[in-house]
Order: structure tokens, then sequence, then C-alpha cells
């Protein structure tokens, strides 16, 4: 093999740009993180598996929480697109609130066993707990908005929200691991949005 063959990938990493090298150094971390685990998940660990100069990686994720919150977003951002898109069709309850169920299960299967350990790792310190905090309030209002017009009293308490999120992330984990189905996860789910939603004012001072 010529020298100029051998030199052929680092050219064409060289030819990425600053976005194409950010998914680069994003997909790497996920893969880390789904073959050794959250704890594996290093700066220099990243920058071996990517092939890339250590300095290349500080260049995009100054920190290891800088790199755990770029995933908790990526992992969101699809979450919401994906929650988005459903919702445009189904004028029920019945109807959204499926959306909402399916929507959060699925996604949290689409990433496999990855995404619990980057939310346990979001809550090792307060800066991590912050962003996660931020994204379920987010979550959480987008679900309010939808599901408000079937609330007879026109109000969805924050504590039903907060129980639906705790019932939403604690099944899906429960379904990435294996302990239940998702369609069992999603059944459950469902049934605890409806639920939340014909209590109306439950908690409403």
């Amino acid at each position: 093999m010529s020298s100029n063959e051998m030199n052929e990938p680092a050219r064409l990493r060289q030819r990425l740009s600053r976005q194409g090298r950010r998914l680069q150094l994003m997909e790497v971390a996920w893969r880390i993180v789904r073959e050794e685990g959250t704890d594996a998940l290093t700066l220099p660990r990243l920058a071996e598996q990517a092939g890339v100069a250590k300095p290349v990686v500080y260049d995009h994720f100054s920190t290891r929480p800088v790199l755990l919150a770029a995933l908790y977003q990526d992992f969101d951002s699809r979450q919401t697109a994906i929650m988005d898109a459903a919702l445009q069709s189904g004028p029920t309850l019945t109807d959204r609130a499926a959306v909402i169920a399916s929507s959060y299960v699925d996604c949290v299967l689409s990433q496999g066993r990855e995404i619990p350990g980057v939310i346990a790792a979001l809550e090792s310190s307060p800066e991590l707990e912050r962003i996660k905090h931020e994204y379920e309030a987010i979550f959480m209002e987008k679900c309010r908005l939808a599901l408000l017009p079937f609330a007879e009293v026109g109000h969805i308490a924050s504590p039903g929200l907060w129980a639906m999120l705790g019932a939403a992330e604690a099944l899906s984990n429960a379904a990435a691991s294996g302990d239940i189905t998702a369609a069992e996860a999603k059944a459950e789910l469902f049934e605890t949005i409806v639920a939340m939603v014909a209590r109306g004012s439950a908690g409403r001072p």
C-alpha cells in the first residue's frame, strides 16, 4: 500500500466541517456509552476512539459534563421532534396520550441502554442536574399544552405532570433493560396520562 493510500483516512478527517466533526464525535460518544458504559466516556477515550488528537475533542467539549450535556440535548431534540410530528394529528385525548406515551418510550428504546446512564450521570453535579431540569420543564409544558384542551376544569396541575414524567422515565428504563415489554411500558404510561388529565384540578390551590 502506498503512503498516499495510508494517509487517505487522515485527509478525509481533515476535510470534515466543524459541524461534521461534532456529529462524528457525538456518534462515537454514544457508541462508547452503549458498548462500555457511561463511566468509560472520557474526553481522552473519545479522542482515541474517534481517531483524533485530544485538542480536537476539547475544542468541541471543554469538559466531560459539557459532553454529557450535549448527549442529553441530542436525545431530547430527537424526542421533541418525534413528539412534535406525532402531535400534528390526533384530535382526542386518547390520541394525544398515546402519542406522548409511544414517543417517549420509543425514543428511549431507540437509544438502547445508553440514555439511562447519561441521565444518571446528569444527576452527578448541580450544573448537570440544572440542565436536566430545564429539559424536563420543557417536556412537561409541551405535554400540558397538548393535553389541556381535554381537562374539564381547564387546568393540569404540576404534581400530576411530575408524576407522569417519573412514570415515563421508570417505565422506559424498565423496557430498555428488558424487565417489561415496550408495549407494556406504553400501555401503562398511556393510562397514567389519561388518569392525570381526568384528575384535572388535583393539587390545585
